[in-house]
């Protein structure tokens, strides 16, 4: 507005005003709907003629809603009729505005009071409100404050905008463009609508699917527990009000996470909520209001149109609903409905009644029909109608959608009074889905488990078990793990008997005869929860053998079942028994010794893991046996301060039901027990503890027994074993590992060379005792002096089986195990430095050949610091044995290393043995570099297999030839085979396969066709036949060729080979 501008509707008593001329007034226009003249001389809301109009006021000729042009000053004129000079308030003539429908007039009158900081609640309600311009003719408006002028309603379509919906152009003084603008107006607004109501109709068929089932709704009444799922309008509204909350109290960064989480809703828009309601008071009004008395809301509400906050559906936040009559009640109205005949209190003839009706059409002659015109009169006749109507339902429900129908079954089953319906309903229910995901048989076995809690063993029994019965053998898997499932969940349910005979039965034979790892897996589990309520003594050898059958199926699910629910529940149960100790372990450990006598010449490595497994798993409920029958159990105390449980106490659980917490009852306990526990071994000792006796002196004995006789060179065996007592001496704690397992095996392994028989090569040190001691005793804890008793107890076991001559596989064992964990190699490298310097070459010897044990896996860094100074040391002294037993390593560095410094050294340290005088004649050197070159080339680095691997092969063979010693030629010819076979899958290019490659192999073809019969018998039994040696050096010589052409016809002439040498010489010559 310009600044000389006077606001008409600013009622200020200025001088300005009050001088203004009586003549100079607006032109003004009879409204037709009050009849009222002009404004009289000196009315304060006429504008000055030479003032500027307002801006955003519309000029009398504009139309008004009722059709008329109608001015500001008339309309001001027609609210203050009457009142002369008298001020009158803002807030009426809006009111009269609105109540005659002059919407425009109102909507600038609105406007100006913005300008001009002095908003109106009511027309700011009113315009803010959608429902007040969203309705066709003929509707009603929604605010009880309106009334339709003479002009009737608001000419317009609806549209999803408020003030942006008004078109200011269609209200223009050219009148004539109005009619021509009209239908493509209308159109675009009717386009509008339409999307509106989509918009309308997607959120409330949305809050439909939502809608919680009346009978779910009364289960969430009778359950106070269980709350009551929100509707989606509900979540809007109340994340609308929550942010709201989050902004007015200064919470921005809370409130922007929400929005975040919340980006399908626009929080600074009320009607994004997604239906036309008023907006609500926000939280705190809402919170101060809770206890007042608020008018009940409505029974129903027209959500196309605006409502009084009384009416939002969303108003019970604040109230209780009103309480609905119960099923009963309902059926008595109705029922009282019915005995009514339509025309009572009519005085046609009865007849006449008939054949009047009889013009409704109606059906009741089909058996919907019937049912419909059938009221229920009593909640006896609702389950009826219910049990008939049902299985005409669920096959015309979606399969998506049939979960939706099970509370209406089970419901239905439990209360039936027939039981042949309650059986075909039933039947339904396992029927219900052809093949149910895992959510939908969640949902089953929840209804199942709800309607075994109502109706008792006997029906469950009687009803729910034949249905799981006849499913035993069903073709879809999904069904049967129904089944298994079933079979756990209705477990606690069950009479004893059936549990421990009918159910058991069923399980044992969907385990040994279903195909599918899932049913198995459920099965497994199923068994275990019928075994924690058995009590049935007499089914201890049975559950026995299904905990056997178990651990043999080759389902890894099924295993980690077996381990994870089984176990530790038939545990439990043999615990009750007070067989766990006397029946259920020795068992375990008698299969494993029958095992290792029969496998003497051959040890089943899968079945002595099985039952060792099952033995390990057994550890926890074993010290809680050891705990509960101590001579402390009873003076254990939960009050007072208990310290808590060390994280690393015990190892890690495979399950909840393995955790000694678990199986003792709570953390406090085992705290409280196991400080008492401690306090008993170190200060007072065993004596009357019988669990702990049998374990110190029976279990411990039998073990170290068995660890003696597995075979040492079985990585696999070794590992369990190791990983056993591990697990074993972690739970049941340092002090009984110092005290009373290490002076076991102490008294075994006395460390001197009587201990060791070199000639039979059968002493204890030699045993797989060795390795499992090292490292699944002495690994057990970490501290310095487990260290060091650990670095002492390696370095005299080496010292002792090299000054024995015995054999190192033990040692190795130890090596290995304990290499593959990276946190050991300092701690192996400090007893490896320990042989290193050791006087006698024997031990230094045996020390270089360890290297190549741990170098794998080793860091580059530590490799480069620790390993190669050691080696190279060895290198330096004047025994060639030593020197020699250094090649494998650095054979393995070459393979391993990347860092071109550490490969240089390694690389002139190997070159040395191959080029120095001294070595000439050293064949035991030459045996070991090319078997390391053919352990270690294909995997080492290009250029290394290159430049220095295939030429000094190639010089091997060369030499070979002209060696004198028979023997001698064959052993290298033997070795350089099997290195030429192991290169040969290695790209090899073309300059090294004519200068190196083939020449050396035509060396070893000479040495081939020197040999004698019998030597080429010794040959082939080195390479299986002769004919494969044939094969292979043809083979290698053309996969190593450039082009497709040569290798074709080397491999037709592979067909023509025999194993003659004469024919392999003349391969060769074809080949020159």
């Amino acid at each position: 507005m310009a600044a000389g501008n006077v606001n008409p509707f600013n009622l200020s008593d200025s001088d300005e005003e009050a001088e203004r001329r009586p003549s100079e007034t607006a032109d003004t226009e009879r409204s037709p709907s009050d009849g009222a003249p002009g404004p009289p001389p000196g009315n304060p809301f006429s504008p000055p003629a030479d003032a500027e109009p307002p801006s955003l006021l519309l000029s009398c000729s504009r139309t008004s809603p009722s059709g008329e042009g109608i001015s500001v000053s008339a309309a001001a004129t027609a609210a203050m009729a009457g009142s002369g000079e008298t001020r009158v308030s803002v807030d009426v003539i809006a009111a009269q505005l609105l109540r005659d429908q002059y919407i425009l007039t109102a909507l600038e009158f609105h406007t100006e009071l913005l300008e001009a900081g002095r908003e109106l609640p009511r027309l700011r309600d009113y315009f803010s409100n959608p429902g007040n311009f969203e309705r066709q003719s003929g509707t009603p408006p929604a605010s009880k404050d309106q009334v339709l002028g003479p002009g009737g309603p608001l000419n317009r379509a609806g549209s999803i905008s408020t003030l942006d919906s008004l078109d200011f152009a269609r209200y223009s003084d050219d009148g004539n463009r109005e009619s021509d603008e009209r239908v493509a107006v209308l159109e675009f607004e009717l386009r509008k609508a339409k999307e509106t109501i989509q918009a309308l109709r997607a959120n409330l068929t949305q809050a439909a699917e939502s809608e919680v089932p009346s009978q779910e709704r009364k289960n969430f009444k009778s359950s106070p527990e269980i709350q009551e799922p929100i509707r989606p309008l509900e979540k809007r509204a109340l994340n609308f009000l929550v942010n709201e909350y989050l902004l007015k109290n200064e919470y921005k960064l809370s409130s922007i996470t929400f929005s975040d989480e919340n980006d399908d809703q626009d929080f600074e828009l009320w009607d994004d909520v997604g239906l036309n309601i008023p907006k609500p008071p926000d939280l705190l009004q809402l919170y101060r209001n809770c206890g007042s008395a608020l008018p009940l809301p409505r029974d129903m509400v027209d959500v196309a149109v605006g409502v009084d906050f009384g009416e939002l559906p969303g108003n019970y936040i604040t109230q209780d609903p009103p309480k609905k009559p119960d099923l009963s009640q309902q059926v008595c109205v109705l029922a009282s409905f019915s005995i009514l005949s339509p025309l009572d209190n009519s005085k046609l003839s009865p007849a006449f009644q008939q054949a009047l009706l009889s013009f409704c059409r109606m059906s009741s002659d089909s058996r919907l029909g019937a049912e419909v015109s059938r009221i229920a009169d009593s909640e006896e006749s609702v389950m009826l109608m219910l049990g008939r109507c049902l299985p005409h339902i669920v096959p015309n429900v979606l399969l998506a959608k049939r979960e939706e129908l099970i509370p209406l079954i089970l419901c239905t089953a439990c209360l039936h009074p027939e039981p042949k319906e309650r059986d075909q309903l039933l039947h339904i229910l396992f029927n219900l889905i052809k093949r149910p995901d895992d959510e939908q048989r969640q949902m089953i076995l929840t209804g199942c488990v709800a309607f075994a809690r109502h109706v008792g063993p006997t029906r469950v029994e009687a009803e729910l078990l034949p249905q799981c019965w006849e499913q035993i053998n069903h073709k879809y898997p999904e069904r049967r793990l129904l089944v298994a499932e079933s079979c756990g969940a209705l477990a606690p349910y069950l009479p004893k008997e059936i549990r421990s005979s009918l159910v058991l039965s069923m399980l044992q034979q969907m385990l040994a005869e279903d195909k599918a790892d899932m049913v198995r897996e459920a099965v497994v589990k199923s068994l275990g929860i019928i075994m924690g309520y058995i009590d049935d003594p007499d089914k201890y050898s049975q559950g026995f053998e299904l905990m056997l059958l178990s651990l043999g199926d080759p389902s890894e699910r099924v295993v980690s079942a077996i381990h994870q629910v089984f176990i530790p529940a038939f545990a439990a149960w043999t615990t009750e028994l007070g067989t766990l100790h006397t029946a259920l372990i020795p068992s375990l450990l008698a299969r494993i010794e029958k095992l290792l006598t029969q496998g003497e010449h051959g040890l089943d490595e899968h079945k002595l893991h099985m039952f060792l497994s099952a033995l390990q798993s057994l550890i926890p409920p074993l010290f809680a046996v050891v705990l509960q029958n101590a001579p402390f159990t009873s003076r254990a105390k939960l009050h007072g301060e208990i310290p808590a449980i060390e994280v690393t106490r015990f190892p890690r659980p495979a399950s909840p039901l393995q955790d000694v917490a678990t199986i003792i009852g709570s953390r406090e306990m085992l705290s409280a027990l196991l400080l008492l526990y401690d306090h008993q071994l170190e200060h007072e000792g065993t004596t009357g503890w019988d669990s702990l006796l049998w374990v110190v002196n029976q279990l411990l004995p039998q073990l170290i027994e068995i660890v003696g006789r597995i075979n040492v060179t079985s990585s696999t065996c070794v590992h369990e074993f190791s990983r056993f007592f591990w697990r074993f001496c972690r739970t049941f704690g340092k002090i009984f590992t110092n005290t009373k397992v290490k002076p076991q095996f102490q008294e075994i392994l006395r460390l001197s060379e009587e201990n060791v028989d070199a000639t039979a090569g059968n002493g204890i040190l030699t045993k797989a005792t060795v390795p499992i001691y090292a490292t699944g005793v002495l690994t057990c804890y970490n501290q310095e002096e487990d260290r060091k008793l650990l670095v002492g107890f390696l370095e005299d076991v080496m010292t002792t089986l090299s000054l024995s001559h015995a054999p190192l596989d033990s040692l190795k064992a130890s090596f290995v195990e304990l290499g593959a964990n990276p946190v050991y190699h300092e701690l192996l490298l400090t007893v490896l430095w320990y042989g290193v310097v050791h006087t006698s070459a024997l031990v230094r010897c045996t020390a270089a050949r360890m290297f190549e044990l741990i170098l794998r896996g080793m860091s580059e860094a530590l490799v480069d610091r620790r390993a190669a100074p050691a080696l190279i040391t060895l290198c330096s002294g004047p025994e060639f044995s030593v020197r020699i037993s250094t090649i494998p390593a650095f054979g393995t560095i070459m393979e391993t290393v990347t860092q071109k410094e550490l490969l240089e050294r390694v690389k002139m340290q190997l070159a040395s043995f191959l080029e120095d005088p001294q070595y000439q004649d050293q064949h035991s050197l030459h045996m070991e570099i090319i078997r390391t070159f053919g352990r270690v080339g294909p995997n080492a680095e290009p250029r290394f297999r290159d430049e220095f691997v295939l030429p000094h092969l190639h010089k091997l063979a060369l030499s070979n030839n002209s060696q004198a010693v028979e023997s001698k030629r064959i052993d290298i010819a033997t070795q350089l085979f099997e290195a030429y076979s192991a290169l040969s899958c290695c790209f090899i290019s073309e300059e090294l396969m004519v200068n190196h490659f083939l020449p050396g192999l035509r060396c070893l073809r000479a040495d081939m066709e020197q040999l004698s019969p019998e030597h080429e018998v010794r040959t082939c039994t080195h390479t299986h036949t002769h004919t494969h040696t044939q094969d292979f050096i043809s083979v290698s010589i053309a996969s190593s060729l450039v082009g497709e052409d040569a290798k074709t016809k080397f491999l037709s002439k592979m067909g023509q080979l025999t194993t003659s040498g004469a024919m392999l010489a003349n391969v060769f010559q074809r080949k020159k």
